[in-house]
């Protein structure tokens, strides 16, 4: 050991052969201590910082991600990390996941209207994207009164293919949000469109609409959220992300939906696929469409 290192260790200017015979203790022993202190310091170190790096991307995500999220980014940024490792360091600083709260269904059957078959049967899985698509409405609380939203999810990619934000959820609202999915040329002709049997989708100007677009309407039975889960499910994500109990207007929720639709649960948003791994749902689109390209 070099007299700096001595000096440090040492504090009182006794020599170390002095202490170990003191002590009873061997030199090289007491060496090995002060490089494995040493070593120790630079693992807690190295900890600590990787235990920054996963705050940042717990914040980034509004505090959604836990463990196997948070592994998937730190791994898609080129650290290879073990996680139960990932796991360790959030339970010891606090960190953890938003549990989702259970969405309320919010559309009411239409008794006087028939309901369309149910040609999903609670499989909300797809192998091509635009050919399985499902709606639902939520609603927003904002102290200028209620604001809905309503959604069209493809299940082959869970990406948010169409949406539409308005005071009111008659039959227009989910006519808008389907239009949206159709512009935007992902919906495959005779695609099973699927929805719950409010009244909206059994209504005449939807109707008409999945006529003009030659779909295939689906719907879940009354009052049975897990005919139409997958499309519930978004709902309770969306709102236990964004955080937000009662917005301040109609704007606002409107903004922090485009917010969170656009720029991070479509593009950010990472999520477990059978095949691909943590995927965002683009990425997810981008693969299967790779997939599905016959070979030149």
């Amino acid at each position: 050991m070099d007299a700096e290192r001595a000096s440090e260790a040492n504090p009182g200017g006794y020599s170390v052969s002095l202490l170990c015979r003191v002590l009873k203790v061997g030199r090289s022993a007491y060496y090995a201590y002060l490089a494995g202190r040493e070593a120790a310091g630079a693992r807690q170190g190295a900890e600590d910082e990787l235990a920054g790096e996963i705050r940042r991307i717990h914040a980034g995500s509004r505090g959604a991600y836990g463990a196997p999220r948070v592994t998937a980014v730190l791994r898609r940024g080129g650290r290879p990390i073990n996680r139960k490792k990932v796991e360790r360091i959030m339970r010891e600083h606090g960190i953890r996941g938003i549990t989702r709260r259970r969405h309320r269904s919010l559309t009411k059957a239409d008794t006087r209207a028939a309901p369309s078959p149910d040609l999903v049967g609670r499989d909300f899985t797809a192998a091509e994207p635009g050919t399985k698509p499902v709606s639902d409405i939520t609603y927003l609380p904002t102290l200028a009164g209620w604001w809905y939203l309503a959604t069209v999810i493809d299940l082959a990619t869970r990406e948010v293919i169409g949406y539409a934000t308005a005071d009111h959820h008659r039959a227009g609202l989910v006519v808008d949000a389907l239009r949206m999915a159709a512009a935007r040329g992902v919906l495959k002709e005779g695609c099973i469109t699927h929805s719950d049997r409010g009244s909206e989708y059994t209504s005449g100007e939807y109707r008409s609409l999945i006529q003009e677009l030659s779909l295939r309407q689906s719907m879940g039975r009354t009052g049975s959220c897990y005919d139409n889960a997958a499309a519930e499910s978004f709902f309770g994500l969306l709102k236990a992300e964004i955080g937000t109990t009662v917005w301040e207007s109609h704007e606002a929720a409107r903004a922090d939906v485009f917010h969170f639709i656009e720029v991070e649960y479509n593009r950010t948003r990472l999520r477990k696929h059978p095949e691909y791994g943590y995927v965002t749902p683009l990425e997810t689109r981008a693969l299967a469409t790779q997939d599905l390209t016959p070979a030149a």
